[in-house]
């Protein structure tokens, strides 16, 4: 954002003041152009519908460096209408327009968000943290990678592309001196081990098995969004197009996102309650959850092993017991769920993670003793 913000804003204001380097403005004039810079605008996807935190929401800072402006998916398909989106880019005229996500399950048309930056004079900037594994695995392509459209790219490295918790810029040339300032603007010191790993993630995602990686996640992860609709519904767009879902849990299951990401933690799921368009419940509780199938794929499981996480989920929130009826969840947020209900859930995850290891090459013990029982999803897939 500040990278952008320089090179759009701070650097022709100081060349029409004459001045070379910041600290040759005045205390007035560096006022202003800080003002300059704060005023600007910036359009992204608003949290209910699947955008990020960063993407302008008012509690992130991202809202207090811009002026921030929102754009919902259609209520209707769950889906981005962007017919609608072009008319709110004219209507608010930012300086960036955000496309990218963190709960939405289709892809993004980077072309079409290319021609509705273009019509305002926006700055294209692509946010393809969780989806970058998919670019790289050669799955988005066409229209629907980010690269050939965008003018900065951002993302981690840590989610679809199994690198280190960190990240990545990208960007046209014109404002990769901007985005090399990152120190002194807001880096400090580097993490060469951060880096090292970040080059062994980058070397992997080159390979043929990366491409077969990427391709999985996102079969599973449709297979998994067909089994949820199919079996309770509520799945948002009800499907995927990507490495996640979101399933509305209180229209599914009466619960509240709390609850249902409670009682699936408890079982050893890890999933995490999320905001559904238009969410009655507010971003606390949600009427959402989010599932993703990466970190699955990467243990080795396939499109089977996905009917039998969704039916582990699907039968745990049917027996997990719901909200009374007329006391919404501003003060109960607790799980009622059998113990004997729980162990299930938690036997049929143990012996489906059996026979996908984290660490192949570590044995474990109780493994070993069952490893002639076999597996419901076939591990020979792998």
């Amino acid at each position: 954002f500040w990278a952008i913000l320089s090179h759009k804003i701070q650097h022709p204001e100081m060349e029409r003041l004459g001045k070379k380097k910041i600290t040759d403005l005045t205390d007035g004039e560096h006022e202003k152009l800080r003002q300059m810079m704060i005023n600007q605008k910036v359009l992204g996807l608003s949290l209910s519908s699947g955008g990020h935190l960063t993407h302008g929401f008012r509690g992130n800072i991202s809202s207090k460096m811009m002026q921030s402006f929102e754009y919902d998916v259609d209520p209707k398909t769950g889906e981005i209408d962007y017919v609608a989106l072009e008319k709110r880019a004219k209507q608010v005229r930012p300086l960036i327009l955000i496309a990218g996500y963190s709960a939405y399950p289709r892809r993004l048309n980077f072309a079409r968000f290319k021609e509705i930056a273009s019509s305002v004079g926006a700055v294209l900037l692509v946010d393809m943290a969780h989806f970058a594994g998919l670019v790289a695995g050669g799955v988005f392509q066409g229209e629907y990678n980010p690269i050939p459209y965008a003018d900065v790219v951002t993302t981690t490295t840590h989610k679809t592309l199994r690198g280190p918790r960190g990240g990545l810029v990208l960007c046209r040339r014109e404002y990769a001196p901007a985005v090399d300032r990152g120190c002194p603007m807001v880096l400090g010191g580097p993490l060469p081990h951060v880096m090292a790993a970040k080059a062994v993630a980058f070397e992997e995602a080159l390979s043929p098995s990366f491409r077969i990686y990427a391709r999985q996640v996102v079969s599973n992860c449709q297979v998994l969004a067909e089994e949820m609709q199919s079996k309770v519904g509520g799945v948002l767009t009800k499907g995927s197009d990507n490495h996640l879902l979101v399933c509305d849990v209180m229209s599914a299951f009466s619960l509240t996102g709390r609850q249902a990401e409670a009682a699936l933690h408890r079982a050893h799921l890890t999933v995490n309650r999320n905001l559904i368009p238009e969410d009655p419940l507010g971003a606390w509780f949600t009427s959402g959850v989010r599932m993703g199938t990466a970190a699955l794929t990467t243990l080795g499981m396939d499109e089977t092993c996905m009917k039998e996480v969704a039916s582990i989920i699907i039968d745990l929130l049917r027996k997990t017991k719901p909200l009374p009826k007329g006391n919404l969840p501003l003060t109960q947020t607790q799980v009622d769920i059998s113990p004997e209900d729980l162990l299930q859930a938690q036997t049929r995850v143990a012996d489906l993670l059996r026979s996908y290891p984290l660490y192949q090459e570590i044995p474990d013990i109780e493994m070993v003793r069952s490893s002639q029982a076999g597996s419901s999803c076939g591990a020979a897939s792998r």
